[in-house]
């Protein structure tokens, strides 16, 4: 066999030495040699193009890495990027507070709302929750491909907050104090927490979307570009504080009458009024409206206000009216009723341009600056409106100090979580806070609103305050402190906020989410 092989070689050689043959030859050769360099200079095109797509998709996902919406809006079939873990954190801080300001503010009420004006901690709760609606927004929407799409999942989402609203705060739920339910329809309370976020959600999620296609265009090159870009924003919040102020100060408000019921008879009181731009307790254009539109018996029946000086002596706990307590006192006022939650669109427009600056600026030390300064500003804009008693930082009005204080501080925060996690990397102390806020809504029904006390409860032994609940708190925190006051706190922060943080980390590392 080898010696066949090697008498093929020898003849292909020699056929190879007469010029016909080898002229073939060559000419094949020649063919199959340009035929080869043409295929490879082809292959080096396309690599080299693929390599400048992947360049620009790596400098495309540099920009906008950071960029992550609350995933309740976004899509199932879109692609779901890298969280931020700062808004996650902040997000999880103020479910937080609001655990802590609900469940140990009657111990200690430099925490709770102030009962008329002035800011203490919970006061700071509902625009937070407001600013972080409005960064989810911007960074949320910009991931829906079409309009009509973002429209329906903006619209359900809405009546989604609506129902779990009026569901939690209605009335419906008597938890955790009482294990009944139900609501009498003639006293259902319309307006709380989760139906003005959903109203704010609602009319910034619009205006962004019908406003402007900004949103998928080049980072902005200046400071102020980015205002410019989203121009119809802000004369949509020019609009809201006008019309706010507008009727506020322009609305004349009569004098009001409510009846009190008692153990045994209903008495009806006077309110004296017949003017107009007064922001005390009893004269104010937002309580008038809402006795026009909610009427009396669908408000809130215990507002802070009956914790005033001027209502009893126990100020700033609660306490017994004091003699002479002025009629307003026994009334009842809506803290999230509807003018103030027209003005509280403020503060979800606010924190829909911070998301904004999230998305169009390059870079973490562009983006620290603008948020930065225009905290700061918001904030001195604030206190001096409130100290120069232009217009006085209340809650219950939701004013244009109280906008921009509370609006500031929401900055600030957000910026320090920033910093220490998405640029200096200290993500692990606050992974208990992140955990709650990736599941902010199951921790806020559980936990906030007490459902899961109020099914603990309803396991007693021998007495309906014989609960583990209660017998936790008496035994291990408020008898071993010797102090109602410490133990309530300690039992809060702990056996509340730490619990529910431990029980989001178990949810998140399985992978379970509450999305509405």
């Amino acid at each position: 066999m080898v010696v066949a092989l090697r008498r093929r070689q020898n003849k292909n050689l020699r056929d190879l030495s007469r010029p016909e043959v080898f002229s073939q030859w060559f000419l094949r050769s020649t063919i199959f040699g340009c035929c080869w360099c043409l295929r490879t200079s082809s292959l080096l095109n396309q690599a080299e193009e693929l390599k400048k797509r992947m360049a620009e998709i790596k400098a495309d996902t540099t920009h906008h890495q950071l960029t992550v919406p609350d995933p309740e809006i976004s899509a199932q079939n879109l692609p779901k990027p890298k969280r931020v873990a700062s808004l996650d954190i902040f997000r999880g801080l103020t479910v937080a507070l609001m655990i802590l300001v609900d469940d140990a503010g009657g111990e200690w009420p430099m925490i709770g709302h102030a009962p008329w004006n002035g800011c203490n901690l919970a006061d700071f709760v509902m625009p937070f929750f407001l600013f972080i609606v409005g960064m989810a927004i911007a960074l949320a929407l910009k991931r829906i491909p079409s309009r009509p799409m973002a429209i329906r999942k903006v619209i359900f989402r809405t009546l989604k907050l609506l129902f779990w609203g009026l569901l939690l705060q209605g009335g419906f739920s008597h938890a955790p104090d009482k294990l009944t339910y139900g609501v009498d329809m003639k006293k259902i309370r319309w307006c709380g927490i989760l139906q003005r976020i959903a109203l704010a959600y609602l009319v910034v999620a619009l205006v962004e979307i019908f406003s402007t296609d900004a949103r998928g265009k080049d980072p902005v090159s200046s400071w102020f570009s980015v205002f410019k870009l989203y121009y119809w924003h802000w004369l949509v919040a020019a609009s809201v504080l006008i019309v706010y102020l507008a009727v506020i100060y322009g609305t004349y408000v009569p004098d009001w009458k409510f009846t009190v019921l008692n153990s045994n008879s209903t008495v009806e009181m006077t309110v004296a009024c017949g003017m107009s731009g007064k922001l005390d307790p009893p004269c104010n254009a937002v309580g008038y409206i809402d006795r026009l539109v909610l009427g009396l018996n669908h408000m809130y029946q215990h507002p802070a206000w009956k914790r005033s000086k001027a209502c009893t002596d126990n100020s700033p706990y609660e306490g017994p009216f004091r003699s002479g307590a002025p009629s307003w006192c026994y009334a009842p006022f809506e803290p999230e009723g509807v003018l103030s939650s027209v003005s509280s669109i403020l503060s979800t427009i606010i924190g829909l341009h911070f998301g904004h600056v999230l998305v169009h600026f390059e870079g973490h030390p562009a983006r620290l600056k603008h948020w930065s300064l225009m905290g700061f500003a918001l904030l001195i804009l604030g206190i001096t409106l409130h100290f120069t008693d232009a217009i006085p930082l209340n809650k219950q009005l939701y004013t244009f100090s109280y906008v921009c204080v509370t609006s500031g501080a929401a900055a600030l925060v957000f910026s320090a979580f920033y910093v220490m996690v998405d640029i200096w990397g200290l993500r692990y102390p606050f992974l208990p806070l992140e955990w709650i806020g990736m599941n902010a809504m199951f921790v806020y029904v559980m936990a906030a609103e007490g459902i899961l006390a109020g099914f603990i409860n309803g396991w007693y032994y021998d007495d309906p305050h014989n609960t583990l609940v209660y017998w936790i708190q008496k035994h291990i925190f408020i008898e071993v402190w010797d102090s109602k006051r410490v133990g309530i706190l300690l039992y809060v922060l702990f056996a509340e906020i730490l619990f529910w943080g431990i029980v989001a980390g178990i949810l998140h590392r399985l992978g379970i989410y509450w999305k509405l």
